[in-house]
């Protein structure tokens, strides 16, 4: 395949400020970007030379984004967790994730990275916010990352999470590797690779270490971070008894807060602290099926979107299936509410649709997110035959109750095929398992020794 080509016989759905459905539609890409939208007749007349790529009659749509995941706890399915089960969300940091993080070593990063980019790519998952934590290894760990992102062929933000959990050597070497690896973003301007700071939750982090990623942020020209935000009740409380401030408060006065700021699940807050995300116009990303399994509330996504608040939608490490999490969002908040009306399908569409895209095109150079000439060529097909009569006002129920991650037959990102018919073409997916089994197993070892000796 050339540097041009035309997808044919689509019904497109470009999204973006101009939302509309061209039922035999084509779009045209030329050098990772899209030259073109409109109806087949139209394109293949202006661009006769141009190699095809019939759609078939498979809806032709942006490739989606994750806001918030986790690719360092891959290796946490089907792992055995020593002792009783685990009965609140401390429990679930100090028994799972926080010795999960310490097994890793080099190769557990690079598996635990390559797993979930397979599956992204399955899933028309084509651009990643990950939050990565090794403390076992933690220097150069973005770089390997990186190094399976780059492989892939999908596009991604990342980021290494401070934390004071460890000690004061590890969370160094944690500042050490966000400005290291902002500097290697920034210097080597891949289009598919950017970065943000990482930082735990205001609960695992000091004021001298909050003040100290800020001014390293700074140092390099960067204002942003990726954090956890009062995920449950345990970031208050512990907030409120060390600092006699609350979680967005303090985050607020150590100048963590901004438009370039992406906060994690914002559950346990008050009116005042969604005023203050409001107006910093921080991002919010909600994470429904991690904060179900965790049992630490539901973040109140209606009341943000009436005020104008920037929220997008992540996974927090679950599939990389966002059509599954779209359904879980939509229905979700409904039987929280005990109301059906509470955030209709349409709103989630806008979420992950509209706001996502703002937020990835807020860190690349170019538009993300939509099938308009000029932006990234990130597209999917999805192989959805309805029912019913499919238009662009009733996608969004489309979406809800009848289209899937599973549906997804082609993957493009900046051009490039990465699957084809169902066939992945730039990773090898049974050697990526059949190894990833393997790293599995000598990590749950060393979990398993570190739960011994806790």
């Amino acid at each position: 395949m050339g540097t041009r080509f035309l997808i044919t016989h689509g019904r497109v759905f470009p999204f973006g400020r101009n939302p509309r459905m061209i039922e035999d539609g084509a779009v045209a890409v030329e050098d990772g970007f899209i030259r073109d939208v409109g109806t087949t007749q139209e394109l293949t007349a202006r661009y006769p030379d141009w190699d095809l790529v019939d759609a078939r009659g498979q809806i032709v749509m942006p490739g989606l984004i994750v806001a918030h995941t986790h690719f360092y706890g891959t290796f946490a399915r089907g792992m055995y967790i020593p002792g009783p089960p685990m009965k609140n969300f401390p429990e679930i940091l100090a028994r799972l994730w926080w010795q999960l993080d310490r097994a890793l070593d080099e190769e557990g990063v690079r598996y635990s990275a390559l797993v979930p980019i397979v599956d992204a790519i399955k899933h028309g998952a084509t651009t990643l916010f990950d939050h990565h934590a090794s403390n076992r290894f933690v220097e150069g760990s973005l770089d390997v990352i990186a190094d399976a992102v780059l492989e892939s062929g999908v596009r991604a933000v990342l980021c290494y999470e401070v934390s004071d959990r460890d000690g004061p050597e590890v969370a160094e070497a944690g500042i050490r590797e966000n400005v290291r690896f902002i500097k290697r973003v920034r210097e080597e301007k891949h289009p598919r690779l950017a970065a943000t700071f990482g930082l735990h939750a205001a609960m695992t982090l000091s004021d001298k270490t909050l003040d100290r990623c800020v001014a390293e942020a700074q140092s390099v020209g960067h204002s942003g971070f990726h954090i956890h935000v009062a995920e449950g009740p345990f970031d208050q409380d512990v907030s409120l008894e060390r600092y006699q401030q609350r979680v967005v408060d303090r985050l607020y006065r150590h100048g963590i807060l901004g438009p370039d700021t992406i906060v994690a699940h914002a559950i346990d807050v008050d009116a005042w602290e969604l005023e203050v995300l409001r107006d910093t116009e921080t991002w919010v990303s909600h994470q429904p099926r991690s904060n179900m399994n965790n049992a630490v509330g539901v973040a109140d996504v209606p009341t943000m979107l009436r005020g104008n608040m920037k929220v997008v939608l992540g996974n927090d490490g679950f599939s990389n299936n966002m059509f599954t999490e779209m359904h879980v969002a939509y229905l979700l908040h409904k039987v929280h509410r005990r109301d059906p009306r509470v955030l209709p399908a349409d709103q989630v569409i806008q979420i992950q649709f509209q706001n996502n895209a703002r937020l990835a095109s807020h860190f690349f150079p170019f538009t993300v997110g939509e099938l308009s000439p000029g932006a990234v060529a990130d597209i999917i097909f999805l192989d959805y035959d309805p029912p019913t009569p499919l238009t662009v006002e009733n996608f969004p129920w489309h979406v809800i109750f009848g289209v899937d991650g599973t549906q997804v037959t082609t993957t493009i990102v900046q051009g490039r095929f990465l699957m084809r018919d169902r066939v992945l073409l730039t990773l090898d997916e049974e050697a990526i398992m059949a190894r990833a089994r393997e790293v599995a197993r000598a990590t749950w070892e060393r979990f398993w020794a570190l739960s011994e000796s806790a």
